[in-house]
């Protein structure tokens, strides 16, 4: 007769503390503020309508990369965006283009308090320029 074995209690004690401190740093996440001065999903904060315009960097495996980001809002809600690339190299090219072509899509018709944009079109790091720029883009709109 063959014997199963079993899995000791100790690992999967390990493992069920990892999980829990996991789901308390991925809570943690949730309650800092924004760069924009507000914590996401916070939707309290009133811009002013009208339309923006801000540089945003990132770095790329290439070096530092930069977009320009300029967007509409009419009661705290993206009604146009638009993303001018600049890229450096052909690879950063070809993901600004990208990202430019797609982010329609995911910002316009959404509050700019809750635009939090991680990934477009396959390009994840353009995404941390555009949130740069809308960072300081709801500085300059923010109604005192």
């Amino acid at each position: 007769m063959t014997r199963s074995t079993r899995p000791s209690a100790m690992p999967l004690y390990a493992s069920a503390a990892g999980l829990t401190l996991l789901g308390t740093l991925a809570g943690c996440a949730d309650a800092g503020a924004t760069a924009g001065g507000t914590t996401p999903g916070d939707t309290s904060a009133s811009y002013a309508d009208g339309s923006y315009q801000a540089n945003g960097t990132y770095t790329s495996p290439n070096g530092s990369e930069n977009i320009i980001v300029a967007v509409t809002l009419e009661d705290d809600v993206v009604t146009e965006v638009e993303v001018t690339t600049n890229p450096n190299n052909p690879t950063t090219e070809f993901y600004q283009s990208a990202f430019a072509e797609g982010i329609a899509a995911e910002a316009v018709g959404v509050d700019i308090d809750l635009l939090d944009v991680t990934r477009v079109s396959g390009s994840s790091l353009t995404s941390g320029g555009f949130r740069e720029a809308i960072a300081s883009i709801k500085a300059d709109a923010l109604e005192g």
